[in-house]
């Protein structure tokens, strides 16, 4: 999950290249042995969507405690993902009880949605989440986050988007392409996806608003995993102008997101990249220890804390299940490795 409570729990956070490029590391089209990626025109709206029908996806698409225009840009971003990639997505298999889940005494309510990608994809798994959690001190805090994962057929970034509302005039954007190599090491992957992308400029469009400020995590670790051109911002508006946040979110939040993971889809999940052997086991391990190092400073001391460790059990267990299918994907790569495969 790609939420990181400890600053308001404790906090937040949780992990187009011009034609003429010339650069090692432009796109190739995707092989023939490799799923292509469609555009949204080349579905009807059937064709994509998770086959699953019962109440678990309709939960998390109701995003049912936020405002309008944040539930309208999550759903959004959520389509616009299963419509590109739903040809190589697979249903989702978790419990009812894992998509969606509540404490006891019903002051906090989450739904989590996680959908793998066909092993001929660049995709590992799209995972979707909403927490809503009612404050002790009045007022509810609620995190909606959508994070896209990809396997080591690619070194492309993956994507990230997370707001978190602690009240109705007071919002925190996460918005990244968090970068899978170093970025001093391999400064044409720097220049093939945040430079020659001007991702920055999406940063520098909303930092012109007056109520946006930067944020600054309070985890050490989070500011070295995102990218240089990651979003992270804090936008509070005057006491009682909701009408202003809304409008922030709908006009300038939405349209940038947007074009952000319409970037993601059409250089990283839909580009391909050529990716050896050992580069593969290097970006296993690497992936693994991300994911794991999320669950361990995140879910795995919150959860608890506002489900019960019944509910936490159960959720973490069903993440942890994904990511020991990673496990062994890199202990195969290690093995190929060492015997020169």
């Amino acid at each position: 999950m790609a939420v990181v409570f400890r600053h308001f729990l404790l906090s937040p956070f949780w992990s187009p290249l011009s034609p003429n490029s010339s650069s090692i590391y432009s796109f190739r089209p995707l092989r023939q042995d490799r799923s292509p990626c469609y555009s949204s025109s080349s579905f009807s709206s059937s064709s994509h969507m998770d086959p699953q029908s019962g109440g678990g996806r309709n939960k998390f698409m109701e995003f049912p405690y936020v405002s309008d225009p944040h539930r309208d840009l999550m759903v959004e971003l959520v389509s616009m993902v299963e419509t590109r990639l739903g040809s190589y997505l697979l249903p989702s298999n978790l419990p009812p009880d894992v998509q969606y889940y509540q404490n006891q005494n019903g002051t906090a309510h989450a739904s989590l949605h996680i959908r793998s990608g066909l092993k001929s994809s660049t995709i590992d798994f799209i995972l979707g989440s909403w927490i809503h959690f009612e404050l002790p001190s009045g007022g509810a805090l609620n995190i909606t986050s959508l994070s896209a994962y990809l396997n080591t057929s690619t070194d492309a970034p993956n994507f990230l988007i997370e707001l978190i509302r602690s009240s109705p005039t007071s919002l925190v954007l996460i918005l990244d392409l968090p970068p899978r190599k170093d970025l001093v090491l391999h400064p044409e992957y720097l220049h093939t996806f945040y430079e020659d992308s001007q991702l920055d400029k999406q940063r520098q469009l909303l930092e012109k608003i007056p109520e946006v400020r930067p944020y600054f995590s309070s985890s050490l670790y989070i500011r070295c995993v995102v990218s240089p051109t990651a979003i992270l911002v804090s936008i509070d508006t005057e006491a009682g102008r909701t009408d202003r946040m809304e409008e922030i979110i709908q006009d300038h939040v939405s349209p940038i997101a947007k074009e952000v993971i319409g970037m993601w889809l059409d250089r990283c999940a839909c580009g391909e990249r050529e990716v050896g052997e050992s580069e593969r086991a290097y970006l296993g391990k690497r992936d693994q220890v991300i994911k794991r190092k999320t669950i361990e400073i995140d879910l795995g001391s919150n959860l608890p804390r506002l489900f019960g460790e019944e509910v936490a059990a159960r959720v973490l267990g069903a993440i942890q299940r994904k990511l020991d299918k990673v496990d062994d994907l890199v202990v195969d790569l290690e093995q190929k490795k060492n015997i020169g495969l």
